[in-house]
């Protein structure tokens, strides 16, 4: 008999909040079946495995990152849409650490093509119509945002930054200015 409550949906949330505990790489079916105190076997008529979880994890986390990143563009274009969709994959990713490492994980192409991510390509490629720039130097800035962004965020949140002044909210906006600046300078191929 299935336990009353359980969901794919709640199993998916709880197994987001844990991945925020103990880190992304540690949420299995049996972690997750000790959280809610049920046999591993009780989880499988709603999840079929680890990698079923954590690919719901990975969708969910995209989808949240989609909807902060749209909320923070509204109204926003140029240097302050650029700011503040930095800002939301800084801030997520501090508050939901374990989320924003699912956000990185790599999905099978079906999984990719219904996730959230083409949200995220579409809300940088917006972003980048301020700057006026075309195929293929628009591609290339959007990889360029991303690396900095995660690159970024993943030193920070490993301490790569804590040791040494400037603060790294003042790095951050250097940053933020620089990436403008290079954008609104784009390079001739």
């Amino acid at each position: 008999m299935v336990r009353a409550g359980l969901s794919a949906e709640r199993l998916t949330r709880a197994g987001a909040e844990l991945a925020d505990e103990v880190g992304f790489d540690q949420v299995t079916v049996s972690a997750l079946a000790r959280r809610f105190d049920v046999r591993v076997a009780s989880l499988y008529s709603h999840v079929k495995n680890s990698h079923d979880l954590r690919t719901r994890i990975a969708l969910l986390a995209l989808e949240e990152l989609a909807d902060r990143g749209a909320a923070a563009l509204a109204g926003r274009a140029g240097k302050d849409a650029l700011g503040a969709f930095a800002d939301v994959y800084r801030d997520y990713a501090r508050e939901h650490p374990g989320r924003y490492a699912a956000a990185q994980y790599r999905l099978d192409p079906e999984a990719a093509a219904a996730s959230a991510g083409g949200r995220h390509s579409r809300m940088t490629r917006a972003i980048l119509r301020g700057y006026d720039l075309t195929e293929p130097d628009q591609t290339h800035a959007v990889r360029l945002l991303g690396s900095v962004f995660h690159g970024y965020v993943s030193l920070e949140m490993q301490g790569g930054f804590s040791h040494s002044a400037p603060d790294s909210q003042e790095s951050w906006s250097r940053i933020v200015d620089a990436l403008d600046a290079l954008l609104r300078n784009w390079p001739a191929p």
